[in-house]
């Protein structure tokens, strides 16, 4: 009996230990909440009027300037983060509108899980 002891307790400080650094580790990654406008890293606070003069809504001239090379960032107050996963298919769908953002925040990039459109007007940058 001797000899198994030191491995139960090699084993239970082993799993201690594992339990530990998931509970440090999990808030890391864990979703956060934020509630902004999707936009564009180009135009961002400021869209332009459309081409030849044509007025252009702030969701038309997102999707024009993701369409041309930019790419989708969200404004929360006064800080602006970029979108790390691009592609995600409600961007496109609430571009320009007032959203609530969930995902996980890695540096100034959040990694988007979900969009919803918020009740509230939408926001109206000036032109």
């Amino acid at each position: 009996m001797i000899g198994r002891r030191p491995l139960v307790f090699g084993l239970s400080s082993l799993v201690g230990l594992w339990s530990l650094v998931l509970g440090l580790w999990s808030p890391v990654f864990a979703d956060e909440t934020w509630t902004g406008v999707i936009s564009d890293s180009m135009c961002v606070r400021k869209h332009e009027s459309g081409a030849e003069g044509q007025e252009t809504t702030d969701s038309d001239c997102t999707r024009d300037c993701v369409r041309g090379g930019s790419k989708y960032v969200l404004i929360a107050g006064e800080h602006v983060y970029a979108i790390a996963n691009q592609d995600h298919p409600a961007l496109a769908a609430h571009a320009g509108s007032s959203v609530r953002v969930t995902g996980t925040l890695e540096g100034d990039s959040i990694t988007v899980s979900s969009v919803e459109r918020r009740g509230d007007p939408l926001v109206r940058f000036a032109r």
